[in-house]
């Protein structure tokens, strides 16, 4: 028996890094999992993978900044399971694609742009689109996707740092507006997590650095997120509602 069992799980950005071990953790509990990628090739693989470990999994092609996509991405989850009972909104610009990491003055309109429309607007269409389905069922859990550097700011990132910070304002706003359908609505912020197999030596030294603000001094890997996104998408969080859990090693305190 897991904590998780039969419940329907979206992952947006579920293919690769962090999201993909959302998928997996999550379908080890029991859950029912939608990989929602924009990478078709990664996300076929990780259901296949999912699948030949016994658990049920589907993909679906999902742009989070497209509106269509994002309505197609929760059909198809109703068409092949009847229900939505979780949603994470993983997908964001950072590794994946790679961001520019400049002073905010020479971030170009177009990459702010793009920053926003992925990392906000996407949270923002794909809670919007589960939204509908969770009233009728009467619950639900959504996780929005933040980020460690909204509470002590990092520089050169500033597109980056604004989404994020917006992604927890949108959060308190869901959890107030969808509280009275016993939808629950929370947020993760992340610090610096080590999700590619080959990072590069710039990313190898800013871990360094960050790890001595921690009060658990190692690299934090996708794994250590795993368990928060168990916890908010089970039973567990029952009365919980429009909070931001910091999972970073003790690099902030709040």
């Amino acid at each position: 028996m897991g904590r998780l069992d039969d419940r329907v799980i979206i992952v947006t950005g579920g293919a690769q890094g962090i999201g993909k071990a959302y998928c997996e953790g999550l379908a080890g509990e029991g859950a029912k999992i939608v990989v929602a990628d924009i990478d078709t090739a990664a996300a076929d693989a990780l259901v296949r993978s999912l699948t030949d470990a016994g658990h049920e999994a589907m993909s679906v092609v999902t742009d989070v900044s497209d509106i269509q996509q994002a309505d197609n991405m929760a059909k198809v989850t109703i068409d092949r399971y009847g229900r939505i009972d979780g949603l994470i909104n993983n997908a964001a610009v950072f590794q994946r694609p790679s961001m520019s990491r400049v002073p905010f003055d020479q971030v170009s309109v177009e990459e702010w742009d793009r920053l926003m429309a992925v990392n906000l607007r996407g949270t923002f269409l794909c809670a919007r689109a589960v939204a509908p389905y969770m009233k009728e069922q009467g619950e639900g859990s959504i996780i929005n996707i933040s980020s460690g550097t909204v509470h002590f700011g990092a520089a050169n990132v500033a597109h980056y740092v604004a989404s994020k910070a917006g992604v927890i304002g949108f959060t308190r706003v869901l959890a107030r507006e969808l509280g009275p359908w016993n939808i629950r609505c929370n947020a993760i912020a992340p610090g610096l997590t080590i999700s590619v197999e080959d990072p590069d030596e710039a990313r190898l030294e800013g871990d360094r650095q960050r790890m001595q603000a921690r009060s658990i001094k190692r690299s934090e890997l996708p794994t250590d997120l795993v368990g928060t996104a168990i916890f908010l998408c089970s039973s567990d969080s029952a009365f919980m509602s429009g909070q931001t859990l910091a999972v970073d090693g003790g690099a902030t305190m709040r």
